[in-house]
């Protein structure tokens, strides 16, 4: 039987409305991202966090040993749940993600958190080229506008876009209700 593990990436403080660098509907998708959270510890399965912190004192956002690097009270860590400390966007490059995975024997993903076009995107790419089956709950995902060429891309496009081009080829992509269901029935 296939063991499975929930990766919540960036659900952190800055990321909220109060926070440094706010993102599009991030409350309602750190719910989805609590409820599938609840739904992992309930049955048993594991459950890592990733925080991300940029080295440097100047960064944007996430600056080292800030409240807004610190992951988000929806979604804190119990003491048996590794948070997996990235300086990069991949949360595999630099970190012992790939390790804490292996020793727990893991061969499916269920990826949720933030920014979709970023960490979400470059996390479930990497998984999926080492060899994981992965899932992203996309409801429990979400990103902000971008620019491009002097033409402001509306978040909801730029989530769309890479909940699209994952599906194409990384993943599946399922809401988090859909998720739960299929893991009620099995």
């Amino acid at each position: 039987m296939a063991k499975q593990a929930l990766i919540l990436i960036d659900i952190q403080n800055d990321y909220f409305p109060q926070g440094k660098w706010p993102l599009e509907g991030v409350d309602t998708a750190a719910d989805k991202a609590a409820q599938v959270l609840q739904a992992f510890r309930q049955a048993g399965h594991a459950v890592i966090h990733v925080r991300h912190e940029f080295t440097a004192e100047d960064a944007p956002f996430f600056t080292p040993g800030s409240e807004g690097a610190q992951l988000h009270a929806k979604v804190l860590n119990e003491a048996n749940e590794p948070v997996v400390l990235k300086h990069f966007v991949n949360a595999f490059r630099g970190t012992d993600l790939r390790a804490v995975l292996e020793r727990r024997a893991i061969t499916e993903v269920v990826v949720a958190g933030s920014m979709s076009h970023m960490c979400i995107d470059a996390v479930v790419r990497a998984a999926a080229d080492l060899g994981y089956k992965v899932t992203v709950l996309h409801d429990a995902c979400a990103t902000r506008d971008l620019e491009f060429n002097g033409q402001v891309i509306p978040a909801a496009q730029v989530h769309g876009a890479y909940m699209a081009s994952l599906a194409f080829g990384y993943a599946g992509v399922v809401s988090t209700d859909e998720y739960l269901k299929a893991q009620a029935a099995v």
